[in-house]
């Protein structure tokens, strides 16, 4: 593992195709020496067989002739019925017969001797044959020195030499195409490195290859791009958030050096509730951010079956008497799993936009329905939809996604005791995200609507 550590993967890369050319090549050449080795021994025992054969027709016909053989190296003998050895060749005269096996009828028999007749040390390649004579059968041995393995050294040398060029020829080929392969992983990671958060717009060159490391710097690039809109996100949050606090801090600022500078124009009790207005706005919105911080940082509350129709009913009823009137119209056993602490603080915030601009009316609706085939996976059991609808002014359709952004507040809701933080509507739609869920604002005939779909329990 420390030698993995230590190599880099052009090394290893490398390293791992030498081994296999190495393997390969070795492989070939033997395979290339064994295919030699037997073509020639097979010509070797074909020209024992035609000699011998030759020799044995003659003895047949009584028509021996010398020499017996014609080719240096090859030995030839002649042996009776009684295993009396009759003619030989010039090496093996006066000596036995050179093999112990006889063919059988008028089948050729091979095998290799070592020693006994022959030199020690030495094997030679017997094929031995019957000869029919005088009503006997007679036998003609023929033998030659066997072949190397290597056959021969100018072979040897020339398939071993092939097969060490052919590695080596191979690995420097892997190495180029691993060169070549990681060379925009390099220029990846260089560019990488100069990406930093003053300049985030860069990103890493694309492969001209469409392979996977093209495919990897477009995963990298779409992911800088994502940091980047998230980044820009945090900075545009960053500065609404310090605008946001720092209008009540000036405000309580000013009332208290106002205070200082003339004691004699305000008293006590109008100074504090005058700093305590501002306080509760400060509380307000110190509040939705940490919310939205422990949303963002996925902290899964206690989930539990939470009948939509009594949730609704109960959050509205726990609420101090409205200004407006509240119409319901809820489906009992509409049955969801959540956290009810995050579910409540999701209702509130639809409760206070809808009072905020109903004129008149806010009206609930809970009900269930069946999943479509798109949102399936979504929905398994089907789905839940509470409705808040108010007979308010309403919000263009270009705009409806614009209030659920951070510190956003429309036109008509610019004043602050009005439009509260500007942060209700987005911790609202991220609760429901965090239940698998949506909140969006949909077509309405009068005043807004906005729709919360979760998945049925």
């Amino acid at each position: 593992m420390k030698t993995q550590r230590r190599l880099s993967i052009t090394k290893r890369m490398t390293l791992f195709t030498g081994v296999v050319a190495t393997l390969l090549s070795a492989l070939l050449a033997a395979t290339v020496m064994i295919a030699v080795y037997r073509f020639e021994m097979g010509n070797l025992v074909g020209e024992l067989a035609a000699a011998g054969g030759r020799v044995a027709h003659e003895v047949e016909h009584n028509e021996l002739g010398t020499p017996l053989v014609e080719h240096r190296g090859r030995n030839l003998q002649i042996v009776d019925a009684t295993r009396r050895v009759v003619a030989s060749t010039p090496p093996l005269r006066g000596k036995p017969a050179m093999s112990s096996f006889n063919p059988d009828g008028r089948k050729i028999i091979t095998g290799v001797v070592c020693g006994q007749v022959f030199p020690s040390g030495e094997c030679h390649m017997v094929v031995a044959q019957s000869a029919y004579r005088e009503g006997q059968d007679w036998v003609v041995y023929a033998s030659s020195p066997l072949i190397p393995p290597y056959v021969d050294p100018w072979l040897a040398g020339i398939v071993i030499g092939a097969a060490v060029l052919m590695a080596v020829a191979i690995t420097g080929i892997g190495h180029r195409i691993v060169n070549a392969s990681l060379r925009p992983v390099s220029a990846i990671r260089a560019e990488l490195d100069r990406i930093t958060e003053t300049c985030p717009e860069r990103r890493v060159p694309l492969p001209p290859s469409r392979d996977e490391i093209h495919d990897l710097a477009d995963s990298v690039n779409r992911t800088l791009a994502r940091l980047e809109t998230a980044m820009n996100q945090q900075r545009h949050f960053t500065s609404d958030a310090s605008h946001e606090l720092r209008t009540p801090i000036a405000a309580i600022r000013a009332e208290v050096e106002d205070a200082l500078h003339a004691p004699e124009e305000t008293s006590v009790p109008r100074l504090g509730n005058t700093v305590l207005s501002s306080l509760d706005r400060l509380e307000a919105i110190v509040g939705d951010l940490l919310t939205i911080a422990r949303l963002e940082a996925g902290r899964a509350g206690q989930r539990e079956p939470i009948d939509l129709a009594e949730f609704v009913a109960s959050e509205c009823e726990r609420r101090p008497k409205p200004d407006k009137r509240f119409e319901y119209a809820l489906e009992p056993g509409v049955v969801v799993t959540g956290d009810r602490f995050q579910l409540s603080r999701l209702l509130t915030n639809l409760i206070d936009n809808a009072e905020r601009h109903a004129a008149t009316t806010v009206a609930f609706h809970v009900r269930r329905e069946p999943s479509c085939k798109r949102d399936a996976q979504r929905y398994p059991h089907g789905v839940a939809i509470l409705e808040v609808v108010d007979n308010g002014p309403g919000i263009d359709p270009d705009k409806r996604e614009l209030v659920f952004q951070r510190f956003t507040r429309l036109d008509k809701a610019r004043d602050r005791d009005a439009g509260g933080t500007g942060l209700g509507l987005s911790i609202a739609r991220q609760i429901a995200e965090a239940h698998d869920g949506t909140l969006q604002i949909e077509d309405s005939p009068h005043g807004s609507r906005f729709v919360l779909r979760l998945p049925l329990g």
